[in-house]
Protein backbone atom coordinates (compact mmCIF):
# COMPACT_ATOMS: atom_id res chain seq x y z
CA UNK A 1 0.00 0.00 0.00
CA UNK A 2 1.44 3.46 -0.70
CA UNK A 3 1.77 6.05 1.75
CA UNK A 4 -1.40 8.12 2.36
CA UNK A 5 0.80 11.28 1.72
CA UNK A 6 1.43 9.55 -2.06
CA UNK A 7 -1.79 9.04 -2.79
CA UNK A 8 -3.97 12.07 -2.05
CA UNK A 9 -6.21 13.35 -5.27
CA UNK A 10 -6.31 16.94 -5.65
CA UNK A 11 -9.56 18.12 -3.52
CA UNK A 12 -12.33 20.16 -4.93
CA UNK A 13 -15.44 21.59 -3.08
CA UNK A 14 -17.60 19.05 -4.18
CA UNK A 15 -15.61 15.89 -2.36
CA UNK A 16 -15.85 18.48 0.78
CA UNK A 17 -19.43 18.66 0.41
CA UNK A 18 -19.54 14.93 -0.06
CA UNK A 19 -17.45 14.68 2.98
CA UNK A 20 -20.13 16.92 5.44
CA UNK A 21 -23.21 15.32 4.01
CA UNK A 22 -21.76 11.82 4.88
CA UNK A 23 -21.26 12.90 8.61
CA UNK A 24 -25.42 13.88 8.69
CA UNK A 25 -25.49 17.31 9.70
CA UNK A 26 -28.73 18.56 11.16
CA UNK A 27 -30.04 20.51 8.29
CA UNK A 28 -33.00 22.52 10.15
CA UNK A 29 -30.34 23.70 12.76
CA UNK A 30 -28.25 24.57 10.00
CA UNK A 31 -30.74 26.18 7.58
CA UNK A 32 -32.28 28.36 11.14
CA UNK A 33 -28.64 29.88 11.72
CA UNK A 34 -27.99 30.96 8.68
CA UNK A 35 -31.70 32.15 8.45
CA UNK A 36 -30.28 34.01 11.32
CA UNK A 37 -27.26 35.33 9.91
CA UNK A 38 -29.76 36.87 7.44
CA UNK A 39 -31.71 38.37 9.88
CA UNK A 40 -29.00 39.47 11.55
CA UNK A 41 -27.51 40.79 8.77
CA UNK A 42 -30.70 42.47 7.06
CA UNK A 43 -31.19 44.46 10.25
CA UNK A 44 -27.87 46.11 9.69
CA UNK A 45 -28.70 47.05 6.61
CA UNK A 46 -31.93 49.10 8.06
CA UNK A 47 -30.11 51.08 10.82
CA UNK A 48 -27.86 53.21 8.34
CA UNK A 49 -31.40 54.46 6.87
CA UNK A 50 -32.56 55.41 10.47
CA UNK A 51 -29.33 57.11 11.19
CA UNK A 52 -29.65 59.27 7.44
CA UNK A 53 -33.18 60.21 8.96
CA UNK A 54 -31.94 61.07 12.14
CA UNK A 55 -29.40 63.51 10.78
CA UNK A 56 -31.59 65.05 8.31
CA UNK A 57 -33.70 66.17 10.89
CA UNK A 58 -31.22 66.71 13.07
CA UNK A 59 -33.55 66.91 16.21
CA UNK A 60 -34.43 64.65 18.92
CA UNK A 61 -38.30 66.07 19.42
CA UNK A 62 -38.14 64.73 15.64
CA UNK A 63 -38.16 61.07 16.59
CA UNK A 64 -41.49 59.30 17.43
CA UNK A 65 -41.39 56.90 20.38
CA UNK A 66 -42.22 54.16 17.66
CA UNK A 67 -38.56 55.48 16.05
CA UNK A 68 -37.30 54.85 19.11
CA UNK A 69 -38.76 51.39 20.19
CA UNK A 70 -38.11 50.28 16.51
CA UNK A 71 -34.55 50.92 17.12
CA UNK A 72 -33.48 49.38 20.53
CA UNK A 73 -36.03 46.18 18.67
CA UNK A 74 -33.75 46.08 15.84
CA UNK A 75 -30.45 46.14 18.18
CA UNK A 76 -31.41 43.85 20.29
CA UNK A 77 -32.86 41.28 17.48
CA UNK A 78 -29.60 41.96 15.92
CA UNK A 79 -27.86 40.88 18.81
CA UNK A 80 -29.91 37.52 19.83
CA UNK A 81 -30.43 36.68 16.33
CA UNK A 82 -26.32 36.89 15.58
CA UNK A 83 -25.37 35.20 18.88
CA UNK A 84 -28.18 32.10 18.56
CA UNK A 85 -26.72 32.00 14.93
CA UNK A 86 -23.00 31.46 16.18
CA UNK A 87 -23.91 28.95 19.00
CA UNK A 88 -26.18 26.75 16.30
CA UNK A 89 -23.00 27.10 13.72
CA UNK A 90 -20.89 26.34 16.68
CA UNK A 91 -23.12 23.22 17.36
CA UNK A 92 -23.51 21.96 13.90
CA UNK A 93 -19.26 22.24 13.63
CA UNK A 94 -18.61 20.12 16.32
CA UNK A 95 -21.06 17.55 15.70
CA UNK A 96 -19.82 17.42 12.63
CA UNK A 97 -16.35 16.97 13.52
CA UNK A 98 -17.26 14.04 16.29
CA UNK A 99 -19.13 12.46 13.33
CA UNK A 100 -15.90 12.71 11.19
CA UNK A 101 -13.81 11.60 14.33
CA UNK A 102 -15.75 8.64 15.15
CA UNK A 103 -15.67 7.42 11.81
CA UNK A 104 -12.01 8.11 11.09
CA UNK A 105 -11.35 6.26 14.54
CA UNK A 106 -13.55 3.17 13.26
CA UNK A 107 -12.14 3.20 10.33
CA UNK A 108 -8.43 3.33 11.97
CA UNK A 109 -9.17 0.17 13.68
CA UNK A 110 -10.22 -1.92 10.92
CA UNK A 111 -6.97 -0.58 8.48
CA UNK A 112 -4.72 -3.54 8.06
CA UNK A 113 -1.30 -3.65 9.59
CA UNK A 114 0.02 -2.59 6.13
CA UNK A 115 -1.22 0.72 6.52
CA UNK A 116 0.89 1.23 9.47
CA UNK A 117 3.91 -0.16 7.98
CA UNK A 118 3.56 3.04 5.80
CA UNK A 119 1.97 5.50 7.52
CA UNK A 120 3.72 7.62 10.44
CA UNK A 121 1.74 7.50 13.62
CA UNK A 122 1.85 10.99 14.56
CA UNK A 123 0.45 12.26 11.08
CA UNK A 124 -2.34 9.53 11.68
CA UNK A 125 -2.93 11.02 14.78
CA UNK A 126 -2.76 14.56 12.71
CA UNK A 127 -5.84 13.74 10.63
CA UNK A 128 -7.65 12.96 14.02
CA UNK A 129 -7.28 16.03 15.49
CA UNK A 130 -5.56 18.85 13.72
CA UNK A 131 -7.63 18.46 9.98
CA UNK A 132 -11.06 17.30 11.50
CA UNK A 133 -10.47 20.99 13.70
CA UNK A 134 -9.79 23.08 10.51
CA UNK A 135 -13.14 21.66 8.70
CA UNK A 136 -14.72 22.38 12.24
CA UNK A 137 -13.50 25.89 12.22
CA UNK A 138 -14.45 27.12 8.44
CA UNK A 139 -18.20 25.86 9.66
CA UNK A 140 -18.37 27.27 13.04
CA UNK A 141 -15.84 30.57 12.86
CA UNK A 142 -16.43 31.31 8.84
CA UNK A 143 -19.73 30.36 7.40
CA UNK A 144 -21.85 33.21 8.97
CA UNK A 145 -19.36 35.68 7.75
CA UNK A 146 -19.41 33.90 4.39
CA UNK A 147 -23.72 34.08 3.55
CA UNK A 148 -23.80 37.50 5.87
CA UNK A 149 -21.18 39.07 3.52
CA UNK A 150 -22.72 38.23 1.10
CA UNK A 151 -25.80 39.72 1.52
CA UNK A 152 -23.91 42.48 3.32
CA UNK A 153 -22.41 43.40 0.53
CA UNK A 154 -25.61 43.11 -2.16
CA UNK A 155 -27.54 44.71 0.01
CA UNK A 156 -25.55 47.58 1.09
CA UNK A 157 -24.65 48.21 -2.76
CA UNK A 158 -28.37 47.92 -3.95
CA UNK A 159 -28.77 51.09 -1.08
CA UNK A 160 -26.05 52.81 -2.40
CA UNK A 161 -27.14 52.95 -6.11
CA UNK A 162 -30.48 53.78 -4.98
CA UNK A 163 -29.17 56.71 -2.71
CA UNK A 164 -26.71 57.99 -5.14
CA UNK A 165 -25.24 56.19 -8.17
CA UNK A 166 -22.57 58.84 -8.90
CA UNK A 167 -20.88 58.26 -6.23
CA UNK A 168 -21.38 54.20 -5.95
CA UNK A 169 -19.72 54.48 -9.18
CA UNK A 170 -16.87 55.90 -8.08
CA UNK A 171 -16.67 53.87 -5.20
CA UNK A 172 -16.93 50.41 -7.55
CA UNK A 173 -13.87 51.87 -9.58
CA UNK A 174 -12.07 51.81 -6.09
CA UNK A 175 -12.55 48.19 -4.68
CA UNK A 176 -11.61 46.15 -7.30
CA UNK A 177 -7.77 48.09 -6.27
CA UNK A 178 -8.84 45.87 -2.93
CA UNK A 179 -9.37 42.70 -4.81
CA UNK A 180 -6.40 42.76 -6.73
CA UNK A 181 -4.65 43.01 -3.61
CA UNK A 182 -6.22 40.39 -1.59
CA UNK A 183 -6.66 37.69 -4.26
CA UNK A 184 -3.69 36.89 -5.04
CA UNK A 185 -2.58 37.09 -1.34
CA UNK A 186 -5.06 35.13 0.01
CA UNK A 187 -3.58 32.67 -2.61
CA UNK A 188 -0.33 32.88 -0.88
CA UNK A 189 -2.20 32.45 2.51
CA UNK A 190 -3.17 28.90 1.33
CA UNK A 191 -0.56 27.61 -0.16
CA UNK A 192 1.47 28.48 3.41
CA UNK A 193 -1.51 27.54 5.41
CA UNK A 194 -1.19 23.91 3.70
CA UNK A 195 2.72 23.50 3.98
CA UNK A 196 1.74 24.81 7.83
CA UNK A 197 -0.70 21.61 7.90
CA UNK A 198 1.87 19.14 6.77
CA UNK A 199 4.61 20.10 8.64
CA UNK A 200 2.60 20.04 11.71
CA UNK A 201 1.55 16.39 11.08
CA UNK A 202 5.20 15.76 10.66
CA UNK A 203 6.20 17.47 13.68
CA UNK A 204 3.59 15.53 15.76
CA UNK A 205 4.86 12.42 14.05
CA UNK A 206 8.22 13.07 15.82
CA UNK A 207 7.06 13.84 18.89
CA UNK A 208 4.83 10.76 19.17
CA UNK A 209 8.02 8.70 18.22
CA UNK A 210 10.48 10.58 20.58
CA UNK A 211 7.80 10.37 23.46
CA UNK A 212 6.43 7.30 23.07
CA UNK A 213 9.82 5.71 23.33
CA UNK A 214 11.42 7.85 25.82
CA UNK A 215 13.23 4.97 27.38
CA UNK A 216 15.17 4.04 24.69
CA UNK A 217 16.30 7.84 23.95
CA UNK A 218 17.43 7.79 27.44
CA UNK A 219 20.00 4.72 27.03
CA UNK A 220 21.39 5.32 24.35
CA UNK A 221 22.14 9.14 25.26
CA UNK A 222 20.43 10.67 22.17
CA UNK A 223 18.79 13.82 23.71
CA UNK A 224 20.59 16.08 21.96
CA UNK A 225 20.24 14.04 18.49
CA UNK A 226 16.14 14.14 19.25
CA UNK A 227 16.40 17.77 20.56
CA UNK A 228 18.62 18.81 17.00
CA UNK A 229 15.13 16.76 15.13
CA UNK A 230 12.10 18.17 17.17
CA UNK A 231 14.24 21.88 17.17
CA UNK A 232 14.42 21.95 13.41
CA UNK A 233 10.54 20.93 13.25
CA UNK A 234 9.71 23.45 15.47
CA UNK A 235 12.37 25.78 13.46
CA UNK A 236 9.86 24.66 10.37
CA UNK A 237 6.59 25.49 12.21
CA UNK A 238 8.18 29.31 13.04
CA UNK A 239 8.81 29.90 9.62
CA UNK A 240 5.87 28.89 8.50
CA UNK A 241 4.23 31.40 11.21
CA UNK A 242 6.11 33.83 10.17
CA UNK A 243 5.33 33.65 6.50
CA UNK A 244 1.75 33.68 7.60
CA UNK A 245 2.59 36.53 9.21
CA UNK A 246 4.05 38.67 7.13
CA UNK A 247 1.24 37.72 4.72
CA UNK A 248 -1.56 39.31 7.33
CA UNK A 249 0.80 41.91 7.86
CA UNK A 250 0.15 43.29 4.16
CA UNK A 251 -3.52 42.20 4.45
CA UNK A 252 -4.85 44.54 7.44
CA UNK A 253 -2.60 47.82 6.74
CA UNK A 254 -3.61 47.69 2.90
CA UNK A 255 -7.18 46.82 3.66
CA UNK A 256 -7.26 49.64 5.86
CA UNK A 257 -5.11 51.91 3.53
CA UNK A 258 -7.76 50.94 0.51
CA UNK A 259 -10.56 52.12 3.55
CA UNK A 260 -9.19 54.93 4.27
CA UNK A 261 -8.84 56.02 0.25
CA UNK A 262 -12.65 55.59 0.03
CA UNK A 263 -13.39 57.61 2.89
CA UNK A 264 -11.58 60.56 1.57
CA UNK A 265 -12.50 59.78 -1.66
CA UNK A 266 -16.27 59.57 -0.67
CA UNK A 267 -16.10 62.63 2.05
CA UNK A 268 -14.50 64.85 -0.20
CA UNK A 269 -16.95 64.11 -3.13
CA UNK A 270 -19.91 63.55 -0.76
CA UNK A 271 -19.16 66.96 1.03
CA UNK A 272 -19.16 68.59 -2.48
CA UNK A 273 -22.49 66.98 -3.28
CA UNK A 274 -23.93 67.55 -0.04
CA UNK A 275 -22.93 71.45 -0.78
CA UNK A 276 -24.24 71.60 -4.34
CA UNK A 277 -27.61 69.83 -2.82
CA UNK A 278 -27.62 66.94 -4.72
CA UNK A 279 -27.13 65.21 -1.35
CA UNK A 280 -28.20 65.98 2.06
CA UNK A 281 -26.15 65.41 5.06
CA UNK A 282 -27.99 62.19 6.28
CA UNK A 283 -27.77 60.46 3.07
CA UNK A 284 -23.48 61.13 3.13
CA UNK A 285 -23.36 59.75 6.34
CA UNK A 286 -25.25 56.37 5.53
CA UNK A 287 -23.23 56.06 2.54
CA UNK A 288 -20.30 55.76 4.87
CA UNK A 289 -21.79 53.62 6.83
CA UNK A 290 -23.17 51.36 4.07
CA UNK A 291 -19.09 52.18 2.95
CA UNK A 292 -18.16 49.73 6.07
CA UNK A 293 -20.67 47.01 5.32
CA UNK A 294 -19.15 46.39 2.53
CA UNK A 295 -15.26 46.65 2.78
CA UNK A 296 -15.31 44.58 6.59
CA UNK A 297 -17.37 41.89 4.80
CA UNK A 298 -14.85 41.50 1.72
CA UNK A 299 -12.23 41.05 4.63
CA UNK A 300 -14.41 38.04 6.10
CA UNK A 301 -14.85 36.45 3.07
CA UNK A 302 -11.51 36.77 2.06
CA UNK A 303 -10.93 34.73 5.24
CA UNK A 304 -13.67 32.40 4.29
CA UNK A 305 -11.99 31.43 1.16
CA UNK A 306 -8.69 31.33 2.87
CA UNK A 307 -10.01 28.87 5.70
CA UNK A 308 -12.12 27.04 2.72
CA UNK A 309 -9.12 26.19 0.64
CA UNK A 310 -7.31 24.67 4.25
CA UNK A 311 -10.76 22.77 4.59
CA UNK A 312 -10.11 21.17 1.14
CA UNK A 313 -6.57 20.58 1.53
CA UNK A 314 -7.65 18.85 5.13
CA UNK A 315 -10.66 17.02 2.92
CA UNK A 316 -8.07 15.32 0.81
CA UNK A 317 -6.00 13.67 3.48
CA UNK A 318 -9.05 12.98 5.64
CA UNK A 319 -10.82 10.84 2.33
CA UNK A 320 -7.29 9.04 1.83
CA UNK A 321 -7.58 7.47 5.22
CA UNK A 322 -11.40 6.98 4.56
CA UNK A 323 -10.77 5.12 1.28
CA UNK A 324 -8.03 3.27 2.67
CA UNK A 325 -8.63 -0.70 1.94
CA UNK A 326 -9.67 -2.53 5.29
CA UNK A 327 -10.03 -5.47 6.70
CA UNK A 328 -13.28 -7.24 6.46
CA UNK A 329 -13.90 -9.06 9.71
CA UNK A 330 -17.45 -10.36 9.59
CA UNK A 331 -17.39 -11.37 6.37
CA UNK A 332 -16.46 -15.62 6.23
CA UNK A 333 -17.67 -18.22 8.10
CA UNK A 334 -17.43 -19.19 11.40
CA UNK A 335 -14.60 -21.30 12.57
CA UNK A 336 -16.33 -23.91 14.37
CA UNK A 337 -13.73 -26.68 14.33
CA UNK A 338 -9.72 -24.76 14.61
CA UNK A 339 -8.19 -28.17 15.93
CA UNK A 340 -7.29 -29.53 11.78
CA UNK A 341 -3.98 -28.95 10.59
CA UNK A 342 -3.07 -26.11 9.26
CA UNK A 343 -1.07 -26.55 6.06
CA UNK A 344 1.31 -24.01 4.09
CA UNK A 345 1.70 -25.01 0.42
CA UNK A 346 3.96 -22.40 -1.91
CA UNK A 347 3.53 -19.47 0.23
CA UNK A 348 5.65 -16.60 -1.15
CA UNK A 349 5.17 -13.07 0.69
CA UNK A 350 7.08 -9.36 -0.44
CA UNK A 351 6.01 -6.50 1.46
CA UNK A 352 5.92 -3.88 -1.68
CA UNK A 353 7.29 -5.06 -5.42
CA UNK A 354 10.07 -3.13 -5.38
CA UNK A 355 11.59 -5.01 -2.33
CA UNK A 356 12.99 -8.67 -2.36
CA UNK A 357 10.67 -11.40 -1.53
CA UNK A 358 10.30 -11.91 2.58
CA UNK A 359 9.25 -15.87 1.70
CA UNK A 360 9.57 -18.08 -0.95
CA UNK A 361 7.28 -20.94 -2.11
CA UNK A 362 7.28 -22.08 1.73
CA UNK A 363 6.02 -25.61 2.42
CA UNK A 364 4.72 -27.53 5.87
CA UNK A 365 2.16 -28.50 7.98
CA UNK A 366 1.82 -27.64 11.32
CA UNK A 367 -0.45 -30.48 13.03
CA UNK A 368 -3.29 -30.30 15.81
CA UNK A 369 -2.28 -30.68 19.15
CA UNK A 370 1.44 -30.51 18.44
CA UNK A 371 4.21 -27.83 18.76
CA UNK A 372 5.83 -26.75 15.45
CA UNK A 373 8.95 -25.20 16.12
CA UNK A 374 10.31 -22.54 13.31
CA UNK A 375 14.27 -21.77 13.62
CA UNK A 376 16.45 -19.91 11.21
CA UNK A 377 19.15 -17.09 11.26
CA UNK A 378 17.71 -13.93 11.93
CA UNK A 379 15.52 -11.71 9.22
CA UNK A 380 14.72 -15.16 7.28
CA UNK A 381 11.34 -14.55 7.80
CA UNK A 382 9.72 -16.59 10.95
CA UNK A 383 7.98 -12.98 12.05
CA UNK A 384 6.70 -12.29 8.69
CA UNK A 385 5.22 -16.29 8.70
CA UNK A 386 3.31 -15.60 11.70
CA UNK A 387 1.95 -12.61 10.57
CA UNK A 388 0.50 -14.25 7.73
CA UNK A 389 -1.10 -17.11 9.66
CA UNK A 390 -2.57 -14.06 11.73
CA UNK A 391 -3.83 -12.71 8.30
CA UNK A 392 -2.31 -9.29 9.10
CA UNK A 393 -0.89 -10.09 5.09
CA UNK A 394 -2.01 -12.31 3.07
CA UNK A 395 0.38 -14.17 0.77
CA UNK A 396 1.83 -12.91 -2.83
CA UNK A 397 1.41 -16.72 -3.81
CA UNK A 398 0.31 -20.02 -2.74
CA UNK A 399 -2.23 -20.73 -0.03
CA UNK A 400 -2.75 -21.17 3.65
CA UNK A 401 -6.01 -23.98 4.62
CA UNK A 402 -7.34 -25.32 7.91
CA UNK A 403 -7.89 -28.68 6.98
CA UNK A 404 -8.97 -28.47 3.77
CA UNK A 405 -10.80 -24.61 3.62
CA UNK A 406 -8.17 -21.54 2.64
CA UNK A 407 -7.88 -19.64 5.92
CA UNK A 408 -9.67 -16.47 3.99
CA UNK A 409 -13.04 -18.62 4.07
CA UNK A 410 -13.37 -17.92 7.80
CA UNK A 411 -14.13 -14.71 9.32
CA UNK A 412 -11.26 -12.62 10.51
CA UNK A 413 -13.15 -12.21 13.39
CA UNK A 414 -13.58 -15.57 14.42
CA UNK A 415 -10.04 -17.06 12.90
CA UNK A 416 -8.35 -14.62 15.14
CA UNK A 417 -10.87 -15.72 18.06
CA UNK A 418 -9.23 -19.18 18.12
CA UNK A 419 -5.55 -17.49 18.09
CA UNK A 420 -3.20 -16.55 21.61
CA UNK A 421 0.01 -14.30 20.60
CA UNK A 422 3.07 -14.32 22.89
CA UNK A 423 5.57 -11.98 21.64
CA UNK A 424 8.77 -11.22 23.10
CA UNK A 425 7.95 -7.72 23.94
CA UNK A 426 4.63 -8.81 25.38
CA UNK A 427 2.34 -5.52 24.78
CA UNK A 428 0.33 -4.32 27.75
CA UNK A 429 -2.22 -1.10 27.74
CA UNK A 430 -2.43 1.59 30.33
CA UNK A 431 -4.17 0.69 32.63
CA UNK A 432 -4.43 -1.82 35.50
CA UNK A 433 -3.32 -6.04 35.78
CA UNK A 434 -6.71 -6.79 35.73
CA UNK A 435 -7.62 -5.08 32.78
CA UNK A 436 -4.47 -6.10 30.54
CA UNK A 437 -5.12 -9.66 31.28
CA UNK A 438 -9.06 -9.53 30.58
CA UNK A 439 -8.10 -7.59 27.59
CA UNK A 440 -9.36 -8.95 24.38
CA UNK A 441 -12.01 -11.34 26.16
CA UNK A 442 -15.36 -11.12 24.56
CA UNK A 443 -17.22 -11.78 27.75
CA UNK A 444 -17.97 -11.20 31.40
CA UNK A 445 -14.64 -12.63 33.65
CA UNK A 446 -15.29 -13.58 37.16
CA UNK A 447 -13.13 -13.55 39.54
CA UNK A 448 -12.22 -17.22 39.72
CA UNK A 449 -11.60 -17.21 36.09
CA UNK A 450 -9.13 -14.16 36.75
CA UNK A 451 -6.99 -15.59 39.07
CA UNK A 452 -7.10 -19.43 38.05
CA UNK A 453 -5.86 -18.25 34.96
CA UNK A 454 -3.25 -15.98 36.60
CA UNK A 455 -1.91 -19.12 38.59
CA UNK A 456 -1.72 -20.81 35.67
CA UNK A 457 0.30 -18.76 34.34
CA UNK A 458 2.61 -18.46 37.62
CA UNK A 459 1.84 -14.56 37.55
CA UNK A 460 0.05 -14.78 41.12
CA UNK A 461 3.41 -15.19 42.59
CA UNK A 462 3.77 -11.34 41.94
CA UNK A 463 0.46 -10.10 41.80
CA UNK A 464 -0.48 -11.37 45.29
CA UNK A 465 2.81 -9.47 46.49
CA UNK A 466 1.40 -5.69 45.31
CA UNK A 467 -0.31 -3.31 47.42
CA UNK A 468 -3.19 -3.16 45.15
CA UNK A 469 -2.81 -6.37 43.97
CA UNK A 470 -4.91 -7.17 40.37
CA UNK A 471 -5.76 -2.46 40.58
CA UNK A 472 -2.52 -2.12 40.25
CA UNK A 473 -1.54 -0.12 37.42
CA UNK A 474 1.16 -1.31 35.25
CA UNK A 475 2.08 2.24 33.30
CA UNK A 476 1.98 3.02 29.58
CA UNK A 477 3.23 -0.26 27.72
CA UNK A 478 3.77 -2.23 30.99
CA UNK A 479 6.54 0.00 32.32
CA UNK A 480 6.24 -0.75 35.76
CA UNK A 481 6.58 -4.73 35.35
CA UNK A 482 9.46 -6.23 34.78
CA UNK A 483 10.10 -8.21 31.26
CA UNK A 484 9.00 -11.90 33.32
CA UNK A 485 6.08 -10.32 34.88
CA UNK A 486 4.84 -8.78 31.74
CA UNK A 487 4.81 -12.14 30.05
CA UNK A 488 3.47 -13.65 32.32
CA UNK A 489 0.12 -11.37 32.35
CA UNK A 490 0.53 -12.00 28.57
CA UNK A 491 0.39 -15.59 28.67
CA UNK A 492 -2.45 -15.31 31.67
CA UNK A 493 -4.72 -13.33 28.89
CA UNK A 494 -4.01 -16.27 26.47
CA UNK A 495 -5.32 -18.48 28.82
CA UNK A 496 -8.16 -16.52 29.28
CA UNK A 497 -9.19 -16.40 26.36
CA UNK A 498 -8.47 -20.01 25.81
CA UNK A 499 -7.33 -20.27 22.10
CA UNK A 500 -6.78 -23.55 20.03
CA UNK A 501 -4.21 -22.48 17.88
CA UNK A 502 -1.13 -20.28 19.86
CA UNK A 503 1.55 -18.47 18.71
CA UNK A 504 4.85 -18.11 20.55
CA UNK A 505 7.69 -15.23 19.03
CA UNK A 506 10.78 -15.56 20.97
CA UNK A 507 9.04 -15.44 24.29
CA UNK A 508 11.72 -16.37 26.42
CA UNK A 509 14.73 -14.77 24.68
CA UNK A 510 14.83 -11.79 26.65
CA UNK A 511 14.63 -13.02 30.16
CA UNK A 512 17.18 -13.83 32.69
CA UNK A 513 17.68 -17.55 33.44
CA UNK A 514 15.45 -17.49 37.04
CA UNK A 515 12.17 -16.02 34.61
CA UNK A 516 12.72 -18.07 31.82
CA UNK A 517 12.30 -21.26 34.00
CA UNK A 518 9.18 -19.78 35.76
CA UNK A 519 7.57 -18.28 32.03
CA UNK A 520 8.55 -21.68 30.71
CA UNK A 521 6.11 -23.85 33.43
CA UNK A 522 3.56 -20.88 32.58
CA UNK A 523 4.37 -21.60 28.72
CA UNK A 524 3.87 -25.45 28.74
CA UNK A 525 0.42 -25.22 30.73
CA UNK A 526 -0.34 -22.84 28.06
CA UNK A 527 0.31 -25.01 25.42
CA UNK A 528 -1.28 -27.99 26.53
CA UNK A 529 -4.07 -29.38 24.07
CA UNK A 530 -3.13 -26.59 22.01
CA UNK A 531 -1.56 -26.36 18.18
CA UNK A 532 1.46 -24.62 18.70
CA UNK A 533 3.57 -22.65 16.32
CA UNK A 534 6.66 -21.49 18.48
CA UNK A 535 9.61 -19.20 16.76
CA UNK A 536 12.97 -19.48 19.35
CA UNK A 537 16.63 -18.72 18.72
CA UNK A 538 17.63 -21.14 21.93
CA UNK A 539 17.13 -24.15 20.71
CA UNK A 540 17.22 -25.54 24.44
CA UNK A 541 13.21 -24.23 24.31
CA UNK A 542 12.62 -26.36 21.03
CA UNK A 543 14.24 -29.33 20.95
CA UNK A 544 11.08 -31.29 22.31
CA UNK A 545 9.40 -29.80 19.35
CA UNK A 546 7.03 -32.37 17.71
CA UNK A 547 8.81 -31.07 14.60
CA UNK A 548 10.90 -28.31 14.01
CA UNK A 549 10.93 -26.03 10.64
CA UNK A 550 14.56 -24.52 9.58
CA UNK A 551 14.07 -21.57 7.97
CA UNK A 552 16.72 -19.62 5.82
CA UNK A 553 16.39 -16.42 3.31
CA UNK A 554 12.95 -16.91 3.26
CA UNK A 555 13.28 -21.02 1.96
CA UNK A 556 12.35 -23.97 4.51
CA UNK A 557 15.58 -25.60 3.91
CA UNK A 558 14.61 -28.78 6.62
CA UNK A 559 12.09 -30.38 8.30
CA UNK A 560 12.15 -33.01 11.63
CA UNK A 561 12.78 -33.61 14.80
CA UNK A 562 15.43 -31.94 16.57
CA UNK A 563 17.58 -35.34 16.19
CA UNK A 564 17.21 -36.02 12.66
CA UNK A 565 17.84 -32.49 11.50
CA UNK A 566 21.25 -32.87 13.94
CA UNK A 567 22.11 -35.50 11.50
CA UNK A 568 20.57 -34.47 7.92
CA UNK A 569 20.91 -30.54 8.11
CA UNK A 570 24.31 -29.45 8.16
CA UNK A 571 23.33 -25.65 9.04
CA UNK A 572 21.09 -26.80 12.16
CA UNK A 573 23.93 -29.17 13.30
CA UNK A 574 25.84 -25.89 13.22
CA UNK A 575 23.28 -24.13 15.20
CA UNK A 576 22.68 -26.68 18.10
CA UNK A 577 26.24 -27.40 18.11
CA UNK A 578 27.37 -23.79 18.90
CA UNK A 579 24.52 -23.17 21.88
CA UNK A 580 25.48 -26.32 23.50
CA UNK A 581 29.57 -24.66 23.34
CA UNK A 582 27.87 -21.47 25.17
CA UNK A 583 26.00 -23.52 27.18
CA UNK A 584 28.45 -24.99 28.72
CA UNK A 585 31.14 -22.41 28.58
CA UNK A 586 27.98 -20.38 30.40
CA UNK A 587 28.05 -23.56 33.24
Amino acid sequence: MEDVRGTQKNGDWRQFLALIRQTKPSVWMLAVALGLSVISTLVGLVIPMFTKTLVDSFSVSSLSTWQIVGLIVAFIAQTIAGGVSIYMLNYVGQRIVANLRDRLWKKLLVLPVSYYDNNRTGETISRMTNDTGVVKGLIAEHLTGFFGGIISVIGSLAVLIYLDWQMTLIMLLIIPLCVLILVPLGKQMVKISRGLQDETASFTSVLSQVLSEIRLVKSSNSEAREYETGSQGITNLFRYGLKEGKVQALISPLVSFVMMLLLVVIIGYGGMRVSSGALTAGELVAFILYLFQIVIPMTQLTQFFTQFQKAIGATERIVATLEADEEDHATGERLTNPNQPITLKDVAFGYSEEEEAVLRKVNFTIEPGKVTAIVGPSGGGKTTLFSLVERFYKPLSGSITLGNRAIENFSLQSWRRQIGYVSQESPLIAGTIRDNICYGVDRDVTEQELKHAAAMAYADQFIDGLPNGYDTEVGERGVKLSGGQRQRIAIARALLRDPQILMLDEATSSLDSKSEIVVQEALNNLMQGRTTLVIAHRLSTVVDADQIVFIEKGAVTGIGTHESLLVTHPMYNEFATQQLRLQDQAV
